[in-house]
């Protein structure tokens, strides 16, 4: 049961963008792709991140016979591209990762032909394989023909010849890949709602960061959503994740490892795409199987919730007119408008002792001068703000500006939709650099003199305005940039379903942050379901119709009980959603508003269950990473740098023997994933590499503090003496010791093997009902 939470994070080259994999001799590229055995592991190895500097790191040692000269093992990943599902969830993950990747598609004429010259070279006298891994879409995707086996043994000899790993995507169960026919005592068949484990083998394997269970999802019963075939291991198949067999006896393998004839295939027989639970909790431990545990990227389990509007009021909905009074195109309804949502200190206080039970630090998005207000309109007390005040140091804090004002366009609300106003002359008029300034100025200074701990280079602005809102305001207003550096802003809030990439603002760059479908204008279960039954019904029952014009949304079969509906439907939807972000390695937080904390309280119900899915899931060793705002900003910033990198053809990494050497770009974070017990090289000395996670150390990786490539450490390492093989600078480095070998086989001091895909194919269909653009929150 994993733990909440935790609060760090801590040639043409390489690459993982756009491209297609090149004849020998060529400049690689990488691209998405599309398609249906235990093994020896890396041995000890310095890790060197040259250009710049070198970076050295001991990992567990290994038993490897030495080959003379040791080849050089290019740290990409070949991508065997057939147009199907599985091999592009396999892309994605590549992807996200920031592992280094090349494409050959296999449905292009003009494609490169798999041979010995096309996988593996010599480089300096020295034997060089162009690939640490492989990704097939089934075990011989090359065709029968004599030109398709010619390719098929090639690959072959070359997985035997550097110890290179392949992934079948998605195949079916029979004894080429190491299985039983499903007629002998397996199973196929629609697996929607399959309770499916990870086994023994698997959790001490390349998949110990699972508690074990692992259910397939069924979001649709009517529809078939992932198809499999369950199948008794032969000699040389260690499964991974198993199942029992329907209507039959005992349990059957979906996932495991083939090894045989000098290699090691991992097998994986249900399909799959990239969005489904299933694969996205298996995704990681395929990696590290394919990669054996040393690559390039990184990747965490992400979760942050920021609570917008804290001390302002928020307007309620009114589920008679079905909109929100004070909207401009709320018109008509005779009597007093029913009063607005705003929490009280009893809601402060729950919110506190909440978030010490769950482990979970909420970022409180304040107003302070709508707060100010509402004060001294009621009394001049206000009883919620003294009691989060005491409470100040429990939280996370993010400007959001003092009075919460539109900071685009002036708006013409007299006509709807609204329009940006003109002058005279036909120019946009547009809110002062002044005006916003002082918006987040004063909110920042409150907080100041209240001794509320703020970073002055965060901001999330009113509605995310100021930044472009389409289709009426179609640029950023120009005044925002300005006032951003006049404050010391680097961090501006965006709104993901707008805006999912981050981009610079001036000096300052957006961090995209998901919507939640928790309304900002609800207090109560009832009210939320009543106006998403209005967002996501059909006007035949009842509803806006939004969801019948709008491509990017899905109807309600029907309407939902406003009773129970939030409870039995909108609350594990909702859930589902946030923890489909969570292990997609997305560290954009989420977003909801004080509403949502206050009367019904109804956000507590989502955390909750996406909490308790999330620890069932999960092993200690794999907890969630709680970022602020400015370090959610960071990790997309430094993300898109070395993709930029890669793209640009400015990266090469490579292992010969027990080094692993990087060359990347001045400036560039390196993101490094090596087994536990690897020990990273510096000046004097050696320290841990990266941070534990997930069974392994990672980290991203500033060569410019560490040892200059070209300096020589002439001296024993702590723990024993060692030299790495020669650097690029031709010198040798110092490398520490590593844990002891164990007998028979290459090995780490941990082991760990195959990581995990959730595939589907063309006939996999995922279903879920879709968010309007924008949230329906301000």
């Amino acid at each position: 049961m994993a733990p909440v939470f935790a609060t760090g994070f801590g040639t043409r080259a390489l690459t993982s963008g756009p491209g297609r994999a090149s004849a020998p001799g060529a400049l690689d590229g990488g691209t998405a792709g599309r398609g249906p055995g235990r093994g020896g592991r890396l041995g000890a190895a310095a890790v060197a991140l040259t250009t710049s500097a070198l970076f050295a790191a001991a990992l567990p040692a290994s038993q490897a016979a030495a080959a003379d000269p040791v080849p050089r093992i290019d740290l990409k990943v070949l991508v065997v591209d057939d147009g199907g599902s599985a091999v592009a969830a396999v892309t994605s993950e590549l992807r996200s990762t920031g592992v280094p990747y090349s494409v050959l598609d296999l449905g292009d004429p003009g494609r490169p032909k798999i041979d010995a010259t096309f996988l593996s070279d010599i480089v300096s006298g020295r034997p060089r394989a162009r690939y640490q891994g492989v990704v097939l879409p089934n075990e011989a995707p090359f065709g029968s023909d004599s030109a398709g086996t010619a390719e098929q043994a090639a690959l072959v000899e070359y997985e035997k010849r550097f110890g290179v790993r392949q992934v079948d995507a998605y195949t079916w169960a029979h004894p080429g890949v190491g299985l039983d026919y499903t007629s002998e005592g397996g199973w196929s068949g629609t697996l929607d709602g399959t309770a499916a484990a990870v086994t023994a083998a698997g959790r001490s394997g390349p998949f110990g960061y699972l508690d074990g269970a692992l259910a397939f999802e069924d979001n649709a019963p009517e529809i078939s959503e992932s198809y499999g075939y369950l199948a008794r291991p032969r000699e040389g198949f260690t499964s991974y994740v198993d199942a029992p067999v329907p209507g039959g006896e005992g349990r059957a393998s979906l996932l495991g490892e083939y090894a045989h004839d000098g290699r090691r295939e991992l097998v994986v027989t249900f399909a799959y795409n990239q969005h489904q639970r299933q694969f996205r909790l298996l995704a990681r431990g395929i990696v590290e199987w394919l990669t054996q545990g040393v690559h390039l990227g990184q990747s965490r389990n992400y979760f942050s919730v920021h609570i917008d509007d804290v001390f302002a009021p928020d307007a309620r909905w009114d589920t008679e007119r079905n909109c929100t009074p004070g909207d401009i195109d709320c018109t008509g309804g005779a009597g007093e408008q029913a009063p607005d949502i705003r929490m009280t200190a009893a809601d402060a206080q729950y919110a506190a002792q909440w978030q010490r039970t769950s482990g979970l630090t909420l970022d409180m998005v304040y107003n302070a001068g709508a707060g100010e207000e509402w004060k001294a309109e009621n009394g001049g007390t206000d009883a919620l703000t003294t009691q989060l005040l005491a409470d100040r140091a429990q939280y996370r804090w993010v400007n959001h500006t003092y009075t919460h004002p539109f900071l685009g366009c002036v708006q013409d609300v007299s006509v709807v939709p609204w329009q940006c106003s003109k002058d005279a002359a036909g120019n946009t008029r547009w809110m002062s650099r002044a005006e916003i300034s002082a918006q987040i100025r004063d909110n920042h200074n409150w907080a100041v003199n209240k001794g509320i701990s703020v970073d002055r280079t965060e901001l999330v602005t009113g509605e995310h305005s100021g930044l472009r809102t389409l289709p009426q305001q179609p640029v950023d207003n120009p005044n925002l940039a300005p006032a951003l550096a006049d404050n010391g802003v680097r961090w501006i809030a965006s709104d993901n379903s707008r805006e999912p990439q981050q981009r610079p603002v001036g000096s300052a760059l957006t961090v995209p942050r998901h919507p939640m479908n928790v309304y900002y204008n609800v207090g109560t279960a009832a009210e939320m379901a009543d106006e998403y039954n209005w967002i996501y019904t059909s006007r035949a029952d009842g509803g806006s119709g939004i969801c019948e014009t709008n491509p990017a949304s899905t109807c309600l079969d029907e309407p939902l009980d406003v009773a129970t509906g939030y409870g039995t439907y909108i609350v594990p939807q909702e859930a589902r959603i946030a923890l489909g972000h969570i292990v997609a390695n997305d560290p954009r937080p989420h977003y909801v508003h004080q509403s949502n904390l206050a009367e019904g309280r109804i956000l507590y119900p989502v955390l909750d269950r996406i909490l308790d899915d999330y620890r069932t899931l999960f092993a200690d060793n794999t907890p969630l990473v709680n970022p602020r705002h400015r370090d959610a900003g960071t990790e997309l910033g430094r993300r898109a740098a070395w993709q930029s990198a890669l793209d640009a053809g400015r990266v090469t990494a490579y292992r010969i023997g027990t080094t692993v050497t990087v060359q990347a770009p001045n400036g560039v974070d390196v993101p490094v994933t090596a087994p536990e017990g690897t020990r990273k090289q510096l000046l004097l000395g050696t320290s841990a590499f990266g941070t534990a996670y997930a069974g392994q150390r990672s980290a991203w990786t500033q060569p410019a503090v560490l040892l200059p490539a070209s300096t020589p450490l002439r001296r024993s390492c702590a723990g024993g003496p060692g030299w790495s093989a020669p650097t690029p600078g031709g010198r040798p480095g110092c490398v520490a010791a590593a844990p002891p070998r164990r007998a028979g086989g290459t090995s780490r001091a941990r082991p760990f093997d195959l990581s995990t895909l959730r595939p589907s194919d063309p006939q996999t269909s995922v279903r879920q009902h879709r968010h309007a653009q924008g949230d329906t929150a301000r």
